[in-house]
């Protein structure tokens, strides 16, 4: 595990630059849209709710949108399975 940036670290690190030669500074190069073809849906969630969210997606190392997709995915093959024995 990393340690936390200090402010003395950043003041090192920041005498360190000014001492290397200046390097001619490139264009940023664009930044890939990593959304692009999804879709986008919200929701309202109550206090309880959100805490619940916030302890799976820390207990499962996910963050919302992975979260979710499993919830959703795991929510659809139940109720496929419901149908197929004839609960539903």
């Amino acid at each position: 595990m990393s340690k936390k940036p200090t402010a003395g670290s950043f003041l090192d690190a920041m005498k360190r630059q000014d001492q290397e030669p200046q390097i001619k500074a490139q264009a940023p190069k664009p930044v890939k849209n990593t959304r692009a073809g999804l879709k986008h849906i919200g929701g309202y969630l109550d206090a309880d709710s959100v805490e619940k969210v916030a302890i799976l997606r820390a207990r499962l190392s996910l963050d919302n949108s992975q979260l979710i997709k499993k919830a959703i995915e795991e929510l659809f093959e139940r109720e496929n399975a419901a149908r197929k024995f004839g609960d539903r």
